[in-house]
């Protein structure tokens, strides 16, 4: 049902918890199926410098929440900002189709908190 690379997103998650003074943050709740994702970033030099996250939802969304943090640390800002669906479901080792709503989760977060980022 998942691939390998999704599970092991969820099962070792990487770059959970909270940036410590950060500077963005967002928390998105999914209202179809409950599932909650919190990003927090620290931008330097016009790059992501740092970002976690923390979620509770399925294995999808979490999953996704994990790989997205390592497609978007150190990249520009312009770079993040261009970040796709398919990239991210990709990264995973993809997605069933009920399941897409994960990374769209993930990617409205980022949407959000890079709305608070100024340039």
């Amino acid at each position: 049902m998942y691939s390998a690379q999704l599970l092991d997103y969820f099962q070792n998650p990487r770059n959970p918890g909270e940036v410590l003074e950060a500077d963005a943050t967002a928390e998105i709740e999914n209202p179809a199926c409950g599932d909650v994702l919190r990003l927090t970033l620290k931008i330097r030099s016009g790059r992501v410098a740092e970002i976690r996250f923390k979620a509770k939802g399925c294995v999808p969304s979490m999953a996704c929440a994990s790989a997205l943090t390592e497609l978007v640390a150190g990249r520009t800002l312009d770079e993040t900002r261009a970040l796709k669906s398919d990239t991210l479901i990709a990264a995973v080792g993809g997605l069933p189709p009920a399941s897409n709503h994960a990374a769209q989760l993930a990617l409205d977060a980022l949407s959000a908190a890079l709305r608070q980022v100024k340039a």
